[in-house]
């Protein structure tokens, strides 16, 4: 009789095992351009709720510290999780270090000695694999730190939908080629959000994180000093606003000098981004673009104009980026760290396990 029970437990649990996956998360998401992907399952905002009930806890915790301690790294979580998420997808592919096959996107144009934080993200995973190991992917850990680092400089709330797995590779080639560049023309940045499922709403919503955080010299020196090969400056920038970044930004040298992206409210999410383009104060070229543009430049101005409206949008605009093809259901992984690939890739995980036998 005993041995009866054992058994059928066991089946029961192999049920679950094999086909919940199938029952409990049947629904497809939508990638770029709307088209249903492949072995995909719904992201929702419980999905760690009986796995890990403290997963957003600790996630918030981290990353409150971390903000508390330097406010410029609510700037940088957030970028970190935009970063990602145009390359191959939300999938924490940016975090992993370069080793064996992987050459890291650390290492890429638009990411050497630019991205940071990686050492919070570190903190955070290094958390939860106290509270339930192997578990919370780090493709969650990004878009919950992205969100929370948000609020915690001002900005809007939103829930964010969970159940990503980690990418077991990176593409080098795919984030020199696939994030926005500070030199971009409007048209070919709006291309590349468009190849993520992204529009023109979006790409001026999320435009709008650039009311925090600081950058280099090097990414706005050619609008000082000579705009392609014209060797003339932009003046498209306010010239009284450029000749106050010369000093610290010479023709030569001082390219990693930092500058505040937004001069009125450089640590508080606000909607002053938009009133500084509006002054022709937009520090990157890429923002000022969306002035020349006529749908870009009436949401500039609504932005501008209302901050409810432009943090209603960019929370709705921050999800739809986080859902760029996301890996999920049996795809992926859950590393143990988020800096590399486990040694061994087990086909169910922790997580995946206790997510399906505890609905």
């Amino acid at each position: 009789m005993a041995c009866s029970t054992s058994t059928s437990l066991f089946q029961v649990v192999l049920f679950l095992v094999v086909f919940a996956p199938i029952c409990c998360f049947s629904h497809k998401l939508s990638g770029p351009g709307g088209a249903s992907t492949s072995s995909s399952y719904n992201l929702y905002p419980q999905f760690y709720n009986r796995s890990c009930p403290r997963a957003k806890e600790i996630v918030k915790s981290v990353v409150a510290k971390a903000v508390a301690k330097e406010a410029r790294m609510a700037a940088s979580l957030l970028r970190l999780h935009f970063h990602d998420c145009f390359v191959k997808g939300c999938d924490a592919s940016l975090l992993l270090d370069s080793g064996g096959s992987i050459i890291s996107e650390k290492n890429s144009i638009p990411n050497k000695n630019s991205v940071r934080g990686f050492d919070v993200i570190d903190d955070i995973k290094s958390a939860l694999e106290k509270e339930c190991p192997q578990t919370v992917s780090c493709a969650d850990i990004l878009a919950l730190a992205a969100r929370d680092s948000t609020v915690l400089a001002g900005g809007p709330n939103w829930e964010v939908p969970l159940g990503r797995r980690d990418a077991r590779g990176a593409s080098l080639s795919g984030s020199n080629q696939n994030i926005p560049a500070p030199n971009n023309t409007f048209q070919t940045i709006l291309t590349k959000f468009k190849l993520k499922g992204l529009n023109v709403v979006d790409l001026v919503a999320l435009s709008g994180s650039h009311t925090i955080g600081q950058a280099r010299c090097t990414s706005f020196k050619q609008r000082l000093y000579g705009q392609s090969n014209s060797k003339r400056p932009d003046f498209s920038l306010n010239q009284v606003y450029a000749n106050q970044l010369r000093p610290r930004c010479p023709r030569s040298g001082g390219d990693q000098n930092l500058f505040v992206m937004d001069f009125v409210s450089p640590t508080k999410f606000d909607n002053y981004h938009y009133k500084n383009l509006l002054a022709s104060k937009g520090l990157f070229s890429s923002d000022q673009v969306l002035t020349k543009n006529q749908a870009s430049m009436e949401l500039v101005k609504k932005y501008a104009s209302n901050n409810e409206l432009f943090f209603k949008d960019f929370a709705e605009s921050m999800v739809k980026m986080g859902n760029i093809t996301p890996l999920t259901g049996l795809r992926g992984e859950i590393r143990k760290s988020c800096r590399r690939i486990n040694s061994n890739q087990v086909k169910f995980s922790v997580g995946i396990i206790n997510n399906i036998t505890k609905i």
